[in-house]
């Protein structure tokens, strides 16, 4: 088990990765033929953890994972959280869990000397829309750009980029770095030259996406401990079932992959 509070304590810099609408079979398939070497290298011997979302689409997703609550196991019992908010009297927290007195994990983080930075990539983060708005002003500071978004083929690389140029303002503090990886939520056809986002072009999205994730990971690792979070805010439908798209609660979109590394 990771012990965020000592974690915290520490102030070892958290690194927290959403890769808007991976699903777990794409995830699993891409890792299993070898397609995502990067990332394979950094992920335990068992590769992707087979989780579930708590949101069926990016904003209550996010909205959840911001509050504490991470994917959880398919099964009836569940690992100890990694943080969440200060609970009622007449209920345990394992000492290994980072208990925040604050109404979202980022506002705990701050009384603990964290800066948070958020990285956006699809419009929930962009700042266009009213409820483009919601999201980033949960951080100190957000970023976003037309090229961190996935019409843009390369978005991947412009926003690790700019993640480590950000991250290196900050060496001198502990930061919760935050990057919504737009590569494998539609449109991603495109990586296979083709108009229409199926499993196959996501499956390719990813692959493209994993040797910029596997620098920002290495390159910021590279001189200080890090906490590593990788997950998928939800799924996406290709038709199954006669469903196109998410905020559906059908098992492509409910399941995930996961996974928390210290390194």
């Amino acid at each position: 088990m990771i012990d965020a509070a000592e974690i915290i304590r520490s102030r070892t810099s958290i690194l927290f990765v959403t890769l808007d609408s991976l699903r777990y079979d794409t995830a699993r398939t891409a890792y299993d033929n070898g397609l995502t070497p990067a990332l394979a290298s950094l992920l335990p011997a068992t590769g992707w953890e087979h989780r579930q979302t708590p949101g069926t689409f990016t904003l209550p997703a996010h909205m959840a994972f911001f509050s504490g609550f991470l994917p959880k196991l398919p099964q009836p019992h569940q690992p100890p959280r990694l943080w969440e908010c200060r609970p009622p009297a007449f209920k345990t927290v394992l000492p290994q869990t980072f208990v925040f007195d604050a109404p979202n994990l980022l506002a705990g983080l701050a009384q603990h000397g964290y800066r948070s930075i958020c990285v956006g990539g699809v419009t929930y983060f962009s700042r266009q829309t009213p409820l483009g708005s919601v999201l980033p002003d949960l951080f100190d500071e957000d970023h976003w750009r037309p090229e961190f978004c996935s019409p843009e083929p390369d978005s991947t690389r412009h926003q690790v980029d700019h993640a480590l140029e950000i991250a290196e303002r900050y060496e001198d503090r502990p930061v919760y770095l935050f990057v919504n990886i737009s590569a494998t939520h539609v449109p991603h056809g495109h990586y296979l030259g083709d108009s229409r986002d199926t499993l196959a072009s996501q499956q390719a999205a990813l692959a493209y996406a994993d040797a910029h994730l596997g620098r920002l990971i290495t390159t910021l690792t590279a001189e200080h401990r890090w906490l590593i979070i990788l997950c998928a805010d939800h799924g996406d439908a290709f038709g199954e079932d006669g469903y196109q798209g998410r905020g559906i609660a059908h098992p492509v979109v409910m399941n995930v992959p996961y996974a928390a590394i210290l390194r």
